[in-house]
Formats: C-alpha cells, structure tokens, sequence
C-alpha cells in the first residue's frame, strides 16, 4: 500500500506543494480516522445500567430494601425512597413522598414550580395520586453509577430542603447557595 501510495503523490508533481500538503493531509485523514474512530467509540461505550446494577448499588447506598427486580423500596439517610425502572421503555425513577396533597397550601404551588426551574436541578417536585413527590427521571441504558448516587442525593434533598430553600444541590441556576446541603 505504501508503495501504491508513492506512487500517487509522484503524479501530484503537477500541483503547488501547498495543494500537495493538502492532499497529504486528506490522505492520512481517510487512512487513521476510521481506526481513530473506532478505538474511541470502544472506550466511550460505558456498560448498559441493568436492575441488577441498579440493585447492587442500592443495597450499598441504602437500608431496608424489599422489593423485586424493577421496583424496590428503600430507606436512604432515613427517608424512604421507590425506584422503579421500566426496560421496555429505558426509563428509571425513584420517587420519595414528601406530603399529602390535602395538606399542601395553594400558594405553594408557584413556589414549587419556580424550584423546579432554579434550585431543583436534576431532581424535581411532583404531584401524584394525591402525594407531593421528590422525583428523579432518567434513561435506564446509559445511566451510570455516579449519576445513580447523585440521584439519590438530589431526592433527599429535595425533600429535606421542602419548605425553606427547595433545592436539590448547592448549586442554583443563575446565582450562588448560601445554604449547605448534603
């Protein structure tokens, strides 16, 4: 092949050698960006999050598990937590029930609305099935450990922090926290 390869720049003789570079350049593009890609696309492919990696993590993260592939109850820093995950559908979501809706006050409606736009980042407020819900909603098949701890920290303090500062984390998009958070 390098032999051949020669050969055509041989007959490039004709052009200005800043065309000759050029093609030069073109040639060992064409040649190396295929095995670049490869190699790159073999390291970045991360294993798919399955429930029992979802579980295994739990079990390390949390207390009283009970449960079944797919739909676990939990006790993370003690609050209880669900996580739920749907293969089918590349979902997973823990929910952590935070009050009663008969026991919300109307006005506070806005204000979860405004958290779930600044100060609840990944984990948001959710009303279901008459419960004020922490949630946090993810694609199950490139979800990865780090991402899954976080997660469970986000719901916690989501839920701890309802009623003072609403946040999932220190960070609040658009301005800094005062407030230290776990």
């Amino acid at each position: 092949m390098l032999k051949h390869s020669d050969e055509i720049f041989q007959n490039l003789r004709f052009f200005n050698p800043f065309v000759q570079w050029r093609i030069g350049r073109l040639f060992a593009l064409i040649v190396f960006m295929p095995l670049v890609a490869v190699t790159i696309s073999a390291q970045a492919t991360p294993e798919k999050m399955t429930n029992k990696k979802l579980q295994q993590i739990l079990t390390m993260e949390s207390t009283k598990i009970v449960g079944q592939p797919g739909n676990w109850r939990a006790v993370y820093k003690g609050i209880p937590v669900i996580v739920i995950t749907d293969t089918a559908a590349n979902r997973m979501r823990i929910i952590a029930p935070i009050l009663d809706e008969k026991k919300l006050p109307s006005t506070e409606l806005k204000r979860l609305l405004e958290a779930n736009f600044d100060t609840a980042l990944d984990a948001k407020y959710a009303l279901y099935r008459g419960v004020l819900w922490s949630t946090f909603v993810h694609p199950l098949g490139n979800l990865t450990t780090d991402e899954f701890k976080d997660a469970l920290k986000q719901v916690y303090n989501l839920l701890r922090t309802y009623g003072t500062t609403y946040s999932s984390t220190n960070f609040v998009f658009g301005q800094e926290k005062k407030e230290e958070i776990n």
